[in-house]
This record gives structure tokens, sequence and C-alpha cells, in this order.
């Protein structure tokens, strides 16, 4: 396809994943939204989405934020994962595996353990995740970034910065640390449209960098000699690309914690959907958004009326597969 200077590739089965799992994440968001204490059929929902029917108030203003944020959540966490699966060339680096949670997480838990409050929270989670994320790159570079320094670098953070956080939590007062402890699980009860702004808005931002991104992914599966025959500065670009899946996942862990391996797994999944050589960007940020959504379902409804933190179901749901994705790369 061909518009203008610029040439685009549209692949059939691409095209097609895309749409499925359009259609898919609406369907969860339908049956999220009627779920609950109040059952409210599909039709119901769709109605009072487009301000008619008796369950507006119900639908627009006490489940729809947060639906909004686990949209949000999970398609920053898709996102984020693909990108650093790319650049690292290795299936297991995802925010989670590679110290960018787990540095969001110990400055979140320093919070509240100093009682700083709940405006300092999101920013300093941000600047953790960051700070950590800054960490692995710089013990990683060695003449370039080469992927399994960069995952095993990765891991060494993540273990060290969750030493330093059960350190705080251990020392903090009870109450405290049972707070940073639900923060650390990974929660989307109590978010609106606040967090959702505060997602969607850089979401938005960077939208342009993000079909950069898509394009110049092409070459960073590339032999480090081969890009360079091509002319690529491959160094510049993978730092390029860490730097936004970085930002794209310090966002989401700032509004709802540390939601393990939604980036891990929605980033494979799109992947062998569209049978493509490395994570397509559009399809994982809805594959992402789609477990979010259905996670966060299954999490307030299954053992109501007490509500699971998100990221416990995901953990309980991904550790399988982690196992199952380290056991076939043995074989």
């Amino acid at each position: 396809m061909t518009a203008g200077a610029t040439t685009f590739v549209l692949r059939r089965r691409a095209a097609a994943a895309f749409l499925v799992l359009t259609a898919l994440t609406a369907a969860a968001v339908v049956l999220s939204l009627g779920v609950g204490s109040t059952y409210i059929a599909p039709g119901d929902v769709v109605r009072a989405l487009a301000g008619d029917g008796p369950f507006t108030v119900v639908v627009q203003d006490l489940r729809l934020p947060r639906v909004v944020v686990a949209l949000a959540v999970g398609a920053l966490f898709g996102l984020s994962g693909a990108l650093l699966q790319s650049i690292a060339r290795n299936p297991l680096a995802s925010p989670d595996v590679v110290g960018i949670s787990q540095g969001a997480g110990l400055a979140a838990t320093i919070v509240v353990s100093a009682g700083l409050g709940a405006a300092w929270l999101g920013p300093l989670a941000l600047l953790g995740g960051l700070a950590a994320a800054t960490a692995v790159l710089a013990l990683s570079w060695r003449y370039g970034l080469a992927a399994h320094r960069f995952v095993l670098c990765g891991i060494a953070v993540a273990l060290a910065t969750k030493a330093l956080t059960e350190v705080f939590i251990a020392g903090a007062d009870p109450i405290d640390g049972q707070r940073a402890q639900v923060w650390l699980a990974g929660s989307l009860a109590g978010t609106g449209y606040d967090e959702a702004r505060v997602l969607l808005i850089p979401l938005a931002v960077l939208l342009p960098v993000l079909l950069w991104a898509g394009r110049a992914m092409d070459t960073t599966g590339l032999d480090d000699d081969v890009a360079r025959g091509l002319g690529v500065r491959v160094e510049r670009r993978r730092l390029a690309l860490g730097a936004v899946a970085v930002l794209l996942a310090a966002l989401a862990i700032s509004q709802a914690g540390a939601v393990d391996f939604v980036a891990l797994a929605a980033a494979q999944l799109a992947r062998r959907t569209v049978r493509a050589e490395r994570p397509p960007l559009a399809c994982s940020a809805l594959t992402g958004a789609l477990l979010t959504v259905v996670a966060d379902l299954v999490a307030r409804t299954a053992f109501a009326p007490v509500q699971l933190p998100v990221g416990v179901l995901t953990a309980v749901l991904g550790g399988p597969y982690l196992l199952w994705l380290l056991l076939r790369r043995t074989r």
C-alpha cells in the first residue's frame, strides 16, 4: 500500500488478527461493564454507553473508568513488551523480568513507608522504573547493547531491588507495609478517569514515535554487521526503542502497580497469532488490553465480594506460561 511518498506493508494475516482482537476486546469490555453486583445485559450496556437507558450511571460513572484504565494499562504493557523483546531478541525480555517493575515497586514502597502521600506515589514510581532501566542499560552496555547481557543484568537488578523492597516493608509500619504489598501486587481498584488521562495522554503524544518504532523494529533483529552494512546505526536505534519501551512500562506501573506477565505474554501471543518474526505493535497492544480486562473481570468477580488484585491473577496465569517458554527454549 502506498500513500504519497510513504509505503506501508499490509499483511492479510496481521490485518485479520487485528480485527479479531479488536472484536474480542470490545466483547470483553461489554462483558466487564455488565458483570458485577448488578448484572446488566449486553444490550443494556451498549445503550448505557450511548447515554440511554436506566443503567447509564452504573456503566459510565462506576464501571467504565476502571475498564478504561485496564485497557490503557494492558495496551502500554503490550507495547512495552513487544519493543523490549524486539531489541533484546529474547522472548523473556519484559518489564517485570528486567527490573523495571521492581524499580518502580521499590520507589512506591519508599513513598508508602515514608508517609509522603498518594500524590507522590505515581510520579516517584515512574522515576523508580526509569532509574532501574537506566541501571540495567549502564550495566549491560559494553561496546553496544548485547541481548544476553541486557536480560541477565535486568534479572540481577530485579533481584536486588526486590530485596531492598522487602527490607523497607519489613521496617515499615504494619499498615503501611500492607498498603505497599497491595500496590506491589498490581490493582485497578479505585482507579478512574484521572489515572486514565495520565496514561492515555502520553500514549497519544507518543503515537508518532510508535509509528516510527514499528518501522524501526524491522532492523533490530538483524545481525549487527548486516545492519551496519545497510547504513543503520543499530545501537542508537535500539537505545531509542528501549527508552520508549521503558517509558511506556513505567507509566503503566505508576498507575496500576506491578501487573506482572502481561507484557511478556501479550507480545508473544501476538507474534504467534500473526506468525511474524517479531511481535507486532498493534496486535501486542490489543492482546495486552484484552488480557488485562479479562484478568480484572475474573479477579473482581470470581471470589466476590472479595476482590483480588489483578496482578495476582496475571501472575498465576503467567507463571506456567513462563515455565513453558523456558522449557521450550531449552529444548
